[in-house]
């Protein structure tokens, strides 16, 4: 090993269990109750809604970013990644989630939604030698997916009640999650809070234009009546969970910090029945548990590995 490589080691300790355990568990929390707080934001247009989103959210960590008396412009090497993440890992999938809330209900959505850690196993290994699949990981992958057949299967039956283009539209969100999660592992030496802010600075702005360009300004009628939700929203279960979890991918790799959706799906169900009143039936209860247990298999094996 070379003193270059002992220096980067040793300035990017592996990180504890209970490091991991708790940023997870808040991290899920908070994203976890963005479904809750997109119906509770009223009948919001969804490009308005994730331009809101987008918007809040760069704002609350451009504030944070201005407290510390750091700069919130992009620097030249930096335009690339906060477009490409500003998409994959923001307006693209906001957009998609916002549409599919308004045609499927919040807690088969975040089921659905947690299949993405096991899309970033598979993606993993073929993009990255050392985030091979092992065989309990593979098996993981396997028993996810049989969930996922249990879950959404059913909605390609006739008369079956499941409304088919939600489902497909939030496989496309878990699927644009995954393919961000993953470009994040292959960006050497940037600041994983530089790229949040950057994520959704560029989030904003792309849905801000979609917002005026395809569905009018009158569109943004009814943000102020639903600003409280829209505030929580956008700084709360977007803003935070977002820088954690870049932080969490640059110190332990993409498919160990995709745990976060093996936890997210649960509070997203507690939330929907809390809040939202919804009925959670024994196929969504199965279909979710399996993919659940498949997320577990991929996600919690091997050792950590910092990024570099």
């Amino acid at each position: 090993m070379s003193s270059q490589q002992v220096t980067e080691s040793a300035a990017t300790p592996v990180p504890t269990a209970a490091f991991v355990a708790s940023n997870l568990l808040i991290c899920s929390m908070l994203w976890g109750s963005s479904l809750l707080l997109i119906k509770l934001s009223g009948n919001q247009n969804p490009f308005v809604l994730a331009a809101m989103r987008g918007l809040i959210g760069g704002t609350t960590l451009a504030l944070w970013f201005a407290i510390q008396g750091r700069s919130i412009l992009p620097q030249r090497h930096e335009w690339g990644i906060w477009a490409t993440l500003g998409t994959l890992n923001g307006w693209l999938p906001n957009v998609l989630l916002a549409y599919a809330l308004t045609r499927i209900p919040t807690a088969p959505a975040g089921m659905i939604q947690a299949s993405s850690p096991l899309i970033v196993a598979v993606l993993s290994h073929i993009m990255f030698a050392d985030e091979r699949l092992s065989p309990q990981r593979f098996l993981g992958v396997i028993v996810g997916f049989l969930g996922m057949a249990i879950l959404i299967g059913p909605a390609a039956m006739p008369d079956s009640g499941i409304d088919g283009v939600g489902v497909l539209v939030m496989m496309a969100v878990a699927f644009s999650y995954a393919t961000a999660n993953v470009y994040v592992r292959t960006v050497r030496r940037a600041d994983p809070s530089r790229m949040a802010l950057g994520q959704q600075i560029c989030s904003g702005l792309g849905a801000m234009v979609l917002a005026l360009t395809l569905a009018g300004p009158s569109s943004f009628a009814p943000v102020l009546p639903n600003l409280v939700p829209l505030v929580a929203l956008g700084a709360l279960a977007t803003a935070l969970p977002m820088l954690i979890f870049m932080h969490l991918i640059r110190r332990t790799g993409p498919t160990r910090a995709a745990t976060v959706g093996y936890l997210t799906p649960v509070w997203t169900t507690i939330m929907a029945v809390l809040f939202l009143n919804e009925h959670i039936g024994l196929r969504e209860l199965t279909g979710g548990a399996v993919v659940l247990v498949g997320v577990a298999l991929v996600s919690l094996s091997g050792r950590i590995r910092p990024m570099r």
